[in-house]
């Protein structure tokens, strides 16, 4: 049973997804301080101040106990984190559109690449060697 998990382990495929998974993981980290330290406090800066994350629509109010502690908390619509987050699929999407698109782009380019021709066989050689000397004769 060791032996069957190990090679199910160890092909290639499981590999290959288990590497694409953790630089997934990384790509995706890079692109959430991309939009959270980069491009958000742009947007806020552009729009006046404001922090998306922040904005929501309030449906009931915190309810607060008599010694000034929140006793239920509020129910809030928090369409300000859907907008970040919004953005930060656009910002993930296009990026993987542009990785793609430059691997497709390499592949192209590799498989219009014309391969070099093998060299001919001995025997063609002499064949043709032959001809030329019969064509000087005539």
């Amino acid at each position: 049973m060791f032996k069957e998990f190990r090679d199910f382990a160890m092909r290639g495929n499981v590999v290959d997804l288990a590497v694409g998974v953790i630089i997934g993981a990384a790509f995706g980290a890079i692109v959430n301080s991309l939009v959270a330290d980069i491009f958000m406090p742009i947007i806020g800066y552009i729009t006046g101040g404001i922090d998306f994350s922040k904005m929501g629509y309030v449906l009931k109010p915190a309810e607060i106990g008599a010694d000034g502690k929140e006793t239920a908390p509020a129910v809030v619509i928090a369409y300000g984190k859907f907008i970040q987050f919004t953005i930060n699929f656009l910002i993930v999407a296009f990026a993987m559109f542009m990785v793609v698109k430059g691997m497709n782009k390499m592949k192209k380019k590799q498989e219009e690449a014309p391969a070099e021709a093998p060299p001919p066989p001995p025997q063609e050689k002499l064949l043709a060697e032959i001809r030329d000397l019969l064509a000087k004769r005539a």
